[in-house]
């Protein structure tokens, strides 16, 4: 146990060497490795979302082409694999080029490619981004007498900023063409060329005519190649579980009850393994605790633009969503709904799938998403102030905790109170998405516009004691509110639940821009 408590858990590191030449955790996908150099293609595209373990995966495959024996010692691809052979790698990591414009990713690309020509002793200047990796590749192949492997991580990188835009994707986008182009044309010369990127953009603008790439990201052979699975976490990761019980103060199995509700969920085929954010599962047993560690990294600004330009409201983001795998796994720059860009991103995945027809049922993958999706809102729907909102949520979930609707409701009133007057408030649907993200971030199950035989509950939330029907008016009373949930019998949907049914009344003022009174009654349904 001592020494599993010095165990070293590669946060924020995604260099293979690094990692087994200093003892940090690695967690052994070298199975795959050799299963994607030993397929039928060997032109390979892999998407997903950022922090799943991708660079790592990279760097993985780079040193097995290098022949890096000692690096493998006790690993699974270890009694696999016979000859070591080692080959000329070329790899290009695009996730330089972030934020940049056009001169600046040929800056970037250009940087790359003098460290390799340099390498090969290549002099000469040459114009064109492709002639040099032509040029490149052919030059390594001739000095060393093997195939050339080619490893580009994060290809998008330099796209996803843009991709809400009209004017600088297309001009990026050439660039990043042309630089491509080689690819197919120097097929000869070429043992393995291999893809990482969060976002699918399609062949023909990309790829150019690099037609013959396998996207392995829907793949069920290679549905746990990135991320940790359950089965993964179980074997390797024991200790590191009694150590963060430990710490918790609670029982193993709570904490693995702990760990699977913040950062399980996500299943990239389906039927699929369950898949664990590896970024915030590190993260949880180096710092000792849970919290919302890949959603506290960085929110994409291009995902918010595009949750707007597509009016993808929150709680419709929180609702099951039923697709075929052409919707959701869809070059993003043919894209007609904001589905795709949230399947690949990571803020949504698949949560079950019919075996029988191909369509899917995706969903938000975990609470540490859920709330930080809401938390990302927070400024388009109530205000920017992060820290006057945390008080205030904290003060209502102490009140939700209790089941204290009385209370809470309270709170809300005087947090809305604090609110500077926003523009385009003045629709019931604007509450309605307010108090989804309030109660969505107070940890509590909320949906909305749920569907009962004679008609639709504006919000039902869902505590671990009790059920409660919430109906919105605005500029009416509590009491037509109250008197809508009864004359349309909501409740008698939940009748047979096994939790207690209330049913809450609210009225919203649009000039006070607040509630101005609500009624809270249990149902007379006996459950």
């Amino acid at each position: 146990m001592e020494a599993t408590a010095k165990r070293r858990y590669p946060v924020g590191k995604q260099t293979f060497s690094i990692l087994r030449e200093n003892n940090f955790l690695y967690i052994d996908k070298t199975e795959y490795v050799y299963r994607m150099t030993h397929s039928d293609s060997n032109y390979m595209f892999l998407s997903r979302p950022r922090r799943f373990g991708k660079s790592l995966l990279v760097s993985t495959l780079h040193s097995y082409f290098e022949g890096r024996k000692d690096l493998f010692s006790g690993l699974a691809i270890e009694n696999l694999e016979t000859e070591w052979e080692q080959y000329p790698v070329l790899h290009f990591d695009m996730s330089l080029a972030k934020h940049v414009d056009k001169e600046q990713l040929e800056s970037m690309i250009d940087f790359q490619l003098q460290a390799y020509e340099s390498q090969y002793a290549l002099t000469q200047e040459l114009r064109g981004l492709n002639n040099r990796l032509t040029r490149l590749i052919q030059q390594a192949y001739r000095q060393t007498g093997k195939q050339v492997v080619v490893l580009i991580d994060e290809y998008d990188a330099p796209l996803l900023d843009v991709v809400h835009e009209e004017t600088n994707l297309p001009i990026l986008r050439d660039v990043m063409r042309n630089f491509y182009s080689p690819l197919k044309a120097c097929d000869p010369y070429l043992r393995f060329v291999f893809l990482t990127g969060i976002t699918k953009f399609s062949q023909l603008s990309i790829f150019s005519e690099l037609n013959n790439i396998s996207n392995i990201s829907m793949h069920p052979d290679y549905a746990a190649l990135c991320g940790i699975s359950q089965d993964e976490m179980l074997d390797q990761m024991q200790p590191d579980i009694d150590i963060l019980a430990q710490k918790l103060g609670i029982s193993p199995d709570e904490a693995i009850a702990k760990l699977k509700e913040m950062y399980d969920g996500y299943h990239f085929c389906w039927p699929s393994p369950d898949i664990y954010n590896p970024y915030s599962l590190l993260r949880a047993f180096s710092e000792g605790k849970t919290d919302s560690f890949w959603f506290g990294s960085g929110t994409p600004t291009f995902l918010l633009e595009m949750l707007q330009k597509f009016e993808m409201p929150p709680s419709k983001l929180g609702q099951p969503m039923e697709a075929i795998a052409e919707d959701f796994d869809a070059p993003t720059e043919r894209m007609t709904s904001i589905i795709p860009l949230l399947y690949q991103s990571g803020y949504v995945t698949i949560k079950k799938g019919d075996t029988d027809f191909p369509i899917y049922t995706l969903g938000i993958p975990n609470k540490e998403v859920r709330l930080g999706l809401m938390r990302s809102l927070i400024p388009y729907y109530l205000t920017a102030d992060t820290r006057q909102t945390s008080m205030a949520i904290i003060a209502m979930a102490r009140a939700l905790q209790k089941d204290d609707m009385e209370n809470c409701l309270q709170e809300i009133q005087t947090f809305l109170s604090t609110i500077p007057y926003c523009d385009n408030t003045d629709y019931e649907g604007h509450y309605q998405q307010v108090l989804y993200i309030i109660f969505s971030l107070l940890g509590a199950y909320a949906d909305v516009e749920v569907r009962t035989a004679k008609g639709r509950i504006d919000i039902v939330l869902r505590t671990p004691k009790t059920l409660y029907l919430i109906e919105l008016k605005m500029n009416k009373d509590a009491d037509a509110a109250m008197s809508q949930i009864d004359s349309r019998d909501y409740a008698s949907r939940f009748a047979l639940g096994k939790l207690p049914v209330v049913k809450v009344g609210i009225n919203f003022d649009t000039e006070k821009r607040n509630i101005t009174d609500w009624k809270i009654e249990p149902s007379s349904h006996v459950l």
